[in-house]
């Protein structure tokens, strides 16, 4: 299937935290990279919660520029949140999920296009260097992404963010997802539809610092692999049968031991190293099954993903609000 862009409309659609500094750059960076694109453009900012003055420097911007759209959330509920305010709010043809601090190259979104021009639904960026990450950062992402594809019944490619060219089409598919719980990366992989991977060299930040702590990633990795696989509660039945059938030949071993050289005195130490181990993994056993009862709960109470507080430059249009 061969697509045309005359006439085609491209939302951006940027989550903000605390970006103030690097707001200048970033709409510059845009601005050169869509001179040539041949689309309309819109820019949907997302401002989650920010406790400096992104919302009011935005709203300086949106009254200038017409392509600005601007949503202010009633406090931060996280990138995943503000990511999806911006997906309900977007109106193109063709949106593409982009971060301010211009770790994900607006120049990229020119062969982004071309692809979705081929045919493809989705299109989305692979970092084949992160050499601006932290070595430590390095090994945790890829052992995340090794773990959560060996576990996953949709497998995410590996080294891929939020960065992508996505058709209308795609979002209007993870419109119809209603899960509070949410994993993006895992999402965009579960709604399937056509789609390729461009690699690109990811540099540092142009300004500020990130906000994505070691615990927000840890619990980030967690919401991953709980949304997506049941394999942490199946793995504990197979831990169950094998702590059985060790139980099981130790007793053998007991008995054969009594009948051959006589009553058998079992050790303090051996003792506690069993029962303390076998606590230990009741404990973690109930660990993962209290993650995923956490997460049935905050479903079933069904509360919004997000709430919008205030927003500029959507004029009188009706139809976007707080996502019921």
């Amino acid at each position: 299937m061969i697509r045309s862009r005359q006439g085609k409309r491209l939302s951006l659609v940027t989550p903000m935290h605390d970006e103030a500094p690097a707001l200048d750059a970033f709409f510059a960076r845009v601005d050169a990279a869509a001179a040539g694109l041949g689309v309309e453009l819109e820019i949907v900012c997302v401002d989650d919660g920010s406790r400096d003055d992104t919302y009011e420097r935005l709203a300086a911007r949106a009254a200038a520029d017409p392509r600005i759209r601007l949503i202010g959330l009633s406090r931060n509920f996280g990138k995943e949140a503000a990511l999806t305010a911006g997906l309900d709010a977007a109106s193109g043809d063709m949106v593409v999920p982009i971060d301010a601090d211009l770790q994900d190259p607006p120049e990229l979104i020119a062969e982004f296009l071309a692809l979705w021009e081929q045919g493809y639904d989705v299109v989305y960026g692979v970092r084949a260097d992160r050499a601006s990450d932290s070595a430590a950062k390095r090994v945790t992402a890829g052992a995340f992404y090794r773990v959560f594809n060996l576990v996953s019944d949709h497998p995410i490619p590996a080294s891929a963010g939020d960065f992508r060219l996505m058709d209308r089409q795609v979002v209007e598919a993870l419109k119809r997802l209603p899960e509070r719980n949410r994993f993006m990366k895992g999402l965009f992989a579960w709604v399937g539809f056509r789609q390729v991977g461009v690699p690109y060299v990811r540099p540092p930040r142009s300004a500020g610092t990130s906000s994505w702590g070691w615990l927000k990633l840890w619990r980030f990795a967690v919401d991953g692999i709980t949304a997506f696989t049941t394999a942490p509660l199946r793995v504990w039945s197979v831990v169950g049968v094998l702590a059985a059938l060790a139980a099981i030949l130790f007793g053998l071993v007991i008995i054969v031991r009594v009948l051959v050289i006589g009553r058998d005195v079992p050790g303090y130490a051996s003792l506690m190293v069993v029962l303390l181990f076998g606590f230990a993994l009741q404990m973690i056993a109930l660990g993962v099954l209290g993650e995923y009862v956490g997460r049935m709960y905050e479903e079933v109470k069904r509360r919004p993903i997000y709430m919008v507080r205030r927003k500029a430059g959507f004029g009188d249009e009706p139809g976007f609000g707080d996502k019921p």
